[in-house]
């Protein structure tokens, strides 16, 4: 096992426009808890210096932190590969063209190929032009600023059927738009409440999604140069029988406030980076791993309906006291 993460996945803040209805994070839906400039910037500090190969931006909505494009900068200039997601309402050309010059990729979030099926997905009326309008501000600074930008898709039940309209009307439609990427929902916060699991995918859905003959039919309507790739996000579940592969499992997640999760999806910290160092904190990460109750938890697990009632455990015995009070005001 190497010695510290490959990935870490730094949520900056809980503050969104969007109220997705699978949000892991459920931002938009609590508080930001994100950090004043300054601390930020010491954070992303402490992240290069625990030499992961990419620190992935997320959320809530990476674009409303005020110093976003600094610490891509300082990141990028400490060797890391950057990587942002948006959902696309918060972008701006001043600030694209700034990331443009620091990030590795660039994704906006996309859930599907009419505004009537993304703004339910994404919980806000006018997102799906929003998401347009970010993939267009993207496309033309690329013309100036060659970088990868392309769509994310987080596929579930009420989607399923517009992905190959995703790609036919949506990514052919930006001539400089390098990737279009589809992984179904898991089961972790919003997701993970037990009334949500009628929109996860059947395990015969999962197969078609990442079947050969659906990614040769997606990358041919996508249009010459845009890697379109899917993927089960079976990783993302770190089941036992394969957590040792750091190559796949080695990442950790930080919260906007900076306390570490050792797995990603699920509940449960095991530190704070502003206050423990990060060899302490990655020793707490693969203790966790290999925790008897998660090992015993995952173990069995082959389906997504296994998984979804698995996370839900994992959750409730790792959560702090304010983890399980938010999940029990989760909707049914």
């Amino acid at each position: 096992m190497e010695s510290g993460p490959r990935i870490i996945v730094w949520d900056t803040t809980y503050a969104c426009p969007l109220l997705c209805v699978h949000c892991y994070s459920e931002s938009g839906r609590r508080p930001t808890r994100q950090l004043d400039p300054d601390t930020m910037l010491l954070v992303a500090d402490k992240i290069a210096a625990a030499g992961p190969e990419s620190v992935v931006l997320s959320g809530g909505e990476p674009l409303l932190t005020p110093v976003i494009a600094d610490i891509a900068r300082r990141l990028s200039q400490a060797g890391v590969q950057v990587v942002v997601y948006t959902g696309g309402w918060s972008m701006r050309p001043e600030l694209a063209e700034q990331l443009a010059s620091t990030v590795s990729l660039l994704g906006v979030s996309v859930d599907g190929a009419t505004a009537e099926v993304h703004d339910r997905i994404r919980g806000r009326r006018g997102a799906f032009d929003r998401a347009l309008r970010s993939l267009a501000i993207l496309d033309d600074v690329a013309s100036r600023v060659p970088f990868n930008f392309g769509l994310d898709c987080s596929v579930m039940r009420s989607n399923f059927h517009q992905l190959d309209d995703i790609c036919a009307t949506v990514a052919s439609r930006f001539p400089r738009l390098g990737f279009a990427y589809f992984g179904p929902v898991v089961p972790s916060g919003a997701a993970s409440r037990a009334g949500f699991d009628a929109e996860l995918l059947t395990d015969d859905q999962v197969r078609e999604l990442t079947s050969d003959d659906r990614v040769a039919r997606l990358r041919s309507l996508a249009g010459v140069g845009v890697d379109v790739q899917t993927t089960d996000n079976r990783q993302l579940m770190m089941h036992p029988d394969r957590a040792r592969d750091w190559s796949t499992y080695g990442s950790v997640q930080i919260e906007p406030d900076g306390e570490v999760r050792a797995m990603s999806i699920y509940e449960g910290t095991v530190g704070n980076i502003r206050t423990d160092p990060p060899s302490v904190l990655w020793e707490r990460a693969l203790a966790r791993w290999h925790d008897p109750f998660v090992v015993e938890t995952l173990g069995p697990v082959r389906t997504m309906a296994e998984w979804a009632v698995a996370a839900r455990r994992i959750d409730q015995r790792f959560g702090s006291p304010d983890d399980l009070r938010r999940i029990a005001r989760r909707p049914a």
